[in-house]
């Protein structure tokens, strides 16, 4: 295999969360004035730190965002992550291939620690990620689309950046990885093909991964 580093994007990728969190969003912003449909948040926050939301508001509407909207918001979310999250389709059958042929995996996500362990606990990844796998933007000063967060996770796997392979299901994530100097598969089983392409290889279902993987 030609990368000596797989790193894993969270919502979207390993857990099948983002239509459960945009559809939160959305309804959370319209509630707050800011009317936001579900297609809105995908293409304006969909891979993005919490950080954006407030950015993009403010730049739009010259309004703040409640002090609580992020304690709210996940409020939110952790409640429906535990009525509905799944695993998404074909990730385990991944993991089991990657462990099996000794391939070191991690995930670096844009979420917060407490929500990628809450959905992995759900989902029963956290079999697979244990606190040395875990990497978020809460660890770096810039989310994605900076490239610090993936630059960060590849220093603690001990693996240089032109060995790592990123796997992202959004524009900004795929962006932060050019942007790292790393390998990017796109995801496309909820993004556009064309909104990835940027990425090195476009796939459309979990299990076809490790064949490219090679």
């Amino acid at each position: 295999m030609r990368y000596d580093l797989v790193i894993f994007d969270n919502d979207g990728v390993l857990v099948d969360s983002e239509p459960i969190s945009n559809t939160l969003l959305a309804g959370y912003l319209t509630e707050l004035g800011h009317p936001t449909s579900y297609e809105e948040s995908l293409r304006d926050y969909m891979g993005a730190a919490m950080h954006r939301v407030h950015d993009v508001v403010l730049e739009r509407t010259g309004q703040r965002l409640p002090e609580d909207f992020d304690d709210v918001f996940h409020a939110r979310v952790f409640a429906a992550f535990e009525r509905e999250l799944e695993p998404v389709d074909g990730v385990v059958e991944v993991l089991e291939k990657l462990t099996a042929d000794g391939v070191p995996y991690c995930v670096a996500s844009s979420g917060s620690h407490e929500r990628i362990r809450v959905g992995h606990r759900k989902t029963g990844l956290d079999k697979w990620f244990g606190d040395e796998r875990i990497f978020s933007s809460q660890d770096v000063g810039r989310g994605k689309p900076a490239p610090d967060l993936f630059l960060y996770a590849a220093e603690r796997m001990g693996v240089p950046p032109e060995k790592c392979l990123v796997v992202e299901d959004s524009p900004l994530g795929v962006q932060a990885a050019v942007a790292a100097g790393m390998d990017v598969y796109g995801f496309t089983a909820m993004t556009p093909a064309e909104r990835l392409d940027r990425a090195d290889e476009l796939f459309v279902d979990m299990r076809e991964l490790p064949r490219l993987l090679g």
